[in-house]
């Protein structure tokens, strides 16, 4: 299919230069002047010996480097290397002498002692005679062996149990729309309103596929500052996407920019953002669980989310035995205590502790006991224990907003022992292709899609 692409988008822009009185072979010519004033490079590849950049803490961890040069003059200098804890201490410092002539290239292996358990960074500088680079990577040693402290308050379970009575309170008003502008011969698409916690509306949509059988059900939640759609992808689910208060369609009651949303009510558990946005994810299950003459199978729901996303559906799971499978990527705010110790190492601070400390700061008299003392409440970590279905986590093990570590120890407070993580060593806030495909299978094996 690329290839044919490629071929009409050759033939079309060669009719086009041939119509517009242009040589062609000219313009081949400046692209290839355009080049070699582009020559001088340095092209550099950095491979961990195991794919997913995971080691046991017996193992002695590789790395190989590749390295080409397209500088005319000769490069010298050295490949330095430092390996430090994920909070930027350094644990040892080694450099290998390099040497490249023009168009040449050579492979360096480097071997890295045994650690323990832990996420691990490893910065390389390259210093050459005309180029000078610096590459990051991170790694992990038997994350199954981390453990992290659970910070719960006496009364979570409590708290939660309260404002789940609290939402069966509110009437939902369920309304569903069918939109015949977007649906398609092969899917209905509807517009899903209703009221949930606080009486707030909320919205989301609903995807059917116009064949006959009863499906089971792709429920999406939303990303920080993520507005969701109607997903026509599902071929074998139904697929329902909810806009949680205040992002996407729900912003008829609250509408806050993604530089203040997730400090809105931070000072007050009882009035904190998140309480309404967790309980809007339930409320979105309600509607799932009342519609079955929409074609949903309500006895097999899967929730998948991504960063936020990651952090709703874990709650969402902990909270609800109607979800009989999770799936999530990147999952934000886990694990919040470490997630702070690891971002304050950072050079620029990134989100979500970009947002915090700004509050923070701008707050005298404000203090971290007293952030803590409400995010515990909605630390995802916290929820994990409450978690029972079987669950598929993936994550970048280059993410800053989501350190590995923070993932893999709310990962391991997990209540399921059908439970299974994927790393992608290169990615930073996101997983990649592989990672979907795999998520695919999986979902098809626990939910029995043929």
């Amino acid at each position: 299919m690329f290839k044919r692409y490629k071929a009409l988008l050759l033939f079309i822009t060669t009719g086009f230069l041939w119509l517009n009185g242009l040589n062609l072979n000219a313009c081949f010519a400046q692209e290839g002047k355009k080049d070699e004033e582009h020559e001088d490079e340095v092209y550099i590849e950095v491979d961990p010996r195991n794919k997913n950049a995971i080691f046991n803490d017996d193992d002695d961890i590789g790395y190989k480097i590749k390295v080409k040069s397209t500088y005319k003059e000769t490069q010298d200098g050295k490949l330095s290397y430092d390996l430090l804890t994920d909070e930027n201490k350094l644990i040892s410092t080694h450099s290998l002498p390099v040497h490249l002539t023009h168009n040449s290239s050579d492979s360096y292996n480097i071997t890295l002692p045994h650690q323990k358990a832990g996420f691990y960074r490893l910065n390389m500088r390259f210093n050459f005679t005309s180029y000078d680079d610096t590459v990051k990577r991170v790694f992990g040693v038997s994350p199954l062996k981390l453990h992290s402290e659970l910070h719960r308050p006496d009364d979570f379970e409590a708290f939660w149990k309260g404002t789940l009575v609290e939402l069966k309170k509110v009437p939902p008003q369920y309304k569903v729309i069918e939109r015949k502008d977007l649906s398609t011969k092969y899917k209905t698409v509807y517009l899903v309103e209703m009221r949930s916690y606080q009486n707030y509306l909320i919205r989301g949509w609903l995807v059917v596929p116009t064949f006959g059988r009863r499906l089971p059900v792709h429920y999406r939640v939303p990303g920080y500052g993520v507005e969701m759609h109607p997903n026509m992808d599902a071929d074998d689910f139904v697929a329902f996407d909810l806009n949680v208060r205040g992002s996407g369609n729900s912003q008829d009651s609250i509408k806050l920019n993604t530089d203040i949303y997730s400090t809105h009510g931070l000072e007050d558990r009882d009035n904190y953002i998140y309480r309404g946005a967790y309980m809007d994810c339930i409320r979105g299950l309600d509607f799932l669980a009342s519609h079955p003459k929409l074609k949903i199978d309500t006895t097999r729901i899967f929730v998948e989310g991504g960063s936020q996303g990651g952090a709703l559906g874990i709650m969402v799971a902990a909270l609800d035995k109607r979800v009989k499978a999770l799936t999530v990527q990147v999952p934000l705010y886990s694990d919040i205590r470490d997630t702070y110790a690891v971002s304050a190492t950072y050079d620029v601070q990134v989100f979500p502790f970009k947002m915090f400390r700004k509050y923070h700061d701008s707050h005298p008299g404000y203090t971290w006991d007293e952030f803590y003392k409400v995010f515990d409440y909605y630390d995802p970590q916290n929820f994990a224990p409450m978690v029972k279905c079987p669950v598929l986590m993936g994550i970048g093990l280059l993410d800053l907003y989501c350190p590995p570590r923070s993932s893999m120890s709310m990962y391991n407070h997990l209540g399921t022992k059908d439970k299974e993580y994927i790393t992608v060593a290169n990615s930073t806030h996101e997983v990649n292709f592989n990672y979907f495909m795999f998520q695919n299978n999986w979902l098809r094996e626990k939910l029995r899609v043929p």
